[in-house]
């Protein structure tokens, strides 16, 4: 975290906040808050504290002198210590005594919450991609890519023996190998466990996908599980415990990373189903003759209407559109 590699920014803070800081101080400032969220959250509970701190402040009726040395010997700051010499006039000091005092009448000491704040290494991250894919780096290196709509939950640091993260909806991930420590997904009631490979998880409401990319990795659900290698896949339904495993036919799983559709021999049912899934559209086949007709292309960075042009030139078909239906014939 970055307020541990810059020792000095809580006294830049509070230069901040009494309209101390100079210009390279404030870009110092500026700076470190945009290197992370994590620092950005940092300040807002530090500007709360001094903010509620100094209105309390004014009604007290505690000794400060007392409260102040009461807090030092509390947070073990006083012990054995070489003489300081102040960097701020006694008004600063005043404050600062002011502060440490309300937040131990409070019950809460001020070191105690921000080393709490800044340290909590059991705090959940949430990531979202919303309505565009997302790439983030966890924190042992390994690279995951949301699809759309999807989230991935992971502690700020992977303690203990394993990596575990929580993932809804679709993501390709990239594991950083450590065989010490497994890297294990929970999707719903299924985990995925791994050491250091690639492979998509995809989770709908009816059944959870895997498919491995390289290295191996371990499916399981309800005692059972299944060991999948280099272009194997399993699919997991809601309903029941049962694992389909079986080879995987197409590369469709790397559409939302790549930007690409690989049609090789694909029937057109499944470049439709994929259509649907990718434009979030809702194309049918109007004539069954149609659903087995092989396609042989790749469409790359295409709009839907450039696709639905290429399949009515390449396999002879109609494209019908009826409001928000589009039907093949």
């Amino acid at each position: 975290m970055k307020t541990e590699t810059n020792p000095n920014i809580d006294d830049l803070l509070v230069k901040s906040l009494l309209d101390e800081a100079n210009v390279a101080e404030q870009i110092e400032i500026s700076q470190w808050l945009s290197d992370s969220d994590e620092n950005q959250r940092y300040f807002e509970h530090f500007e709360l504290i001094w903010n509620q701190s100094k209105q309390l402040a004014v009604h007290s009726t505690i000794d400060e002198n007392a409260a102040w040395e009461r807090f030092r010997k509390r947070t073990r700051i006083v012990a054995e210590e070489p003489e300081v010499v102040a960097l701020y006039p006694k008004p600063f000091f005043r404050i600062l005594r002011m502060v440490a005092m309300v937040m131990m009448t409070a019950g809460v000491g001020w070191l105690s919450y921000l080393a709490a704040t800044r340290t909590n290494a059991n705090e959940l991250l949430t990531v979202s991609s919303g309505m565009e894919t997302l790439t983030d780096t966890l924190p042992d290196g390994s690279v995951v890519t949301l699809n759309k709509k999807s989230t991935i939950s992971y502690p700020e640091q992977f303690n203990g023996d394993t990596r575990a993260v929580r993932l809804t909806g679709e993501a390709f991930f990239h594991v950083t190998p450590d065989k010490s420590k497994p890297f294990i997904i929970s999707v719903n009631d299924v985990k995925v466990r791994v050491v250091g490979t690639s492979f998509n998880v995809k989770d709908n409401a009816n059944q959870t996908e895997v498919i491995v990319e390289t290295g191996i990795v371990e499916v399981s659900k309800d005692h059972r599980k299944v060991t999948l290698t280099p272009r194997e896949e399993v699919t997991v339904m809601k309903r029941g415990s049962g694992l389909l495993k079986s080879q995987t036919e197409d590369e469709f799983y790397n559409y939302y990373r790549t930007n690409k559709l690989v049609c090789n021999g694909t029937p057109l049912w499944r470049l439709v189903e994929i259509l649907n899934e990718a434009y979030e559209a809702d194309i049918v086949i109007g004539n069954d003759g149609l659903r087995h007709l092989p396609i042989n292309t790749t469409f790359d960075q295409n709009n839907l209407e450039t696709i639905l042009g290429i399949i009515s030139e390449t396999l002879t078909v109609k494209v019908e559109h009826q409001g928000r239906q589009i039907i093949l014939k």
